[in-house]
C-alpha cells in the first residue's frame, strides 16, 4: 500500500504564503501522476492541481491558477504546493493524492477525484487574521 504524508500546513495570513510538501513510498514514484485536492468545513472535496510524471504538465483549478504553482522532484519522492496571495476561502484541508504507478494522467482526468487510487491524510490550512 503506498502512503502519502503531507506536510507544511499551518495557519497564515490574508496574502501569505505556504508551501506543502507530500512524501510518497510509491516506489515507481516518477511514473505516477499527483494531485492536491482540498475540503472546506461543510463542502465537497475539491479538485486544487495537478502534476504528470515528469512535471511537464501542471494543471490547476480556475479559483488557484496564479496563485499556486505545484511541483514534483522525483529524486525525493515529493510533489509540493506552492500557494501565495492566500485568502481566506483557501482555509482547508489539504490532501495529497497519487495514481499506481504506471496509469496515464491527462487534464480531464486529473480534476476528478475518482481518478486517484491513492490518498494523504491531509494537512489543514487556514486563513486568517
Amino acid at each position: 500500500q503506498v502512503q502519502l504524508v503531507e506536510s507544511g500546513g499551518g495557519l497564515v495570513q490574508p496574502g501569505g504564503s505556504l508551501r506543502l510538501s507530500c512524501e510518497s513510498s510509491e516506489g515507481g514514484f516518477s511514473r505516477s501522476g499527483m494531485g492536491w485536492f482540498r475540503q472546506a468545513p461543510g463542502k465537497e472535496r475539491e479538485f486544487v492541481a495537478a502534476i504528470s510524471w515528469t512535471g511537464r504538465f501542471p494543471w490547476y483549478a480556475d479559483s488557484v491558477e496564479g496563485r499556486f504553482t505545484i511541483s514534483r522532484d522525483n529524486a525525493k519522492n515529493t510533489v509540493y504546493l506552492e500557494m501565495a496571495s492566500l485568502k481566506p476561502e483557501d482555509t482547508a484541508v489539504y490532501y495529497c493524492a497519487a495514481l499506481a504507478a504506471g496509469r496515464g494522467i491527462t487534464n480531464w482526468t486529473a480534476k476528478n477525484r475518482e481518478t486517484y487510487d491513492y490518498w494523504g491524510q491531509g494537512t489543514q490550512v487556514t486563513v486568517s487574521a
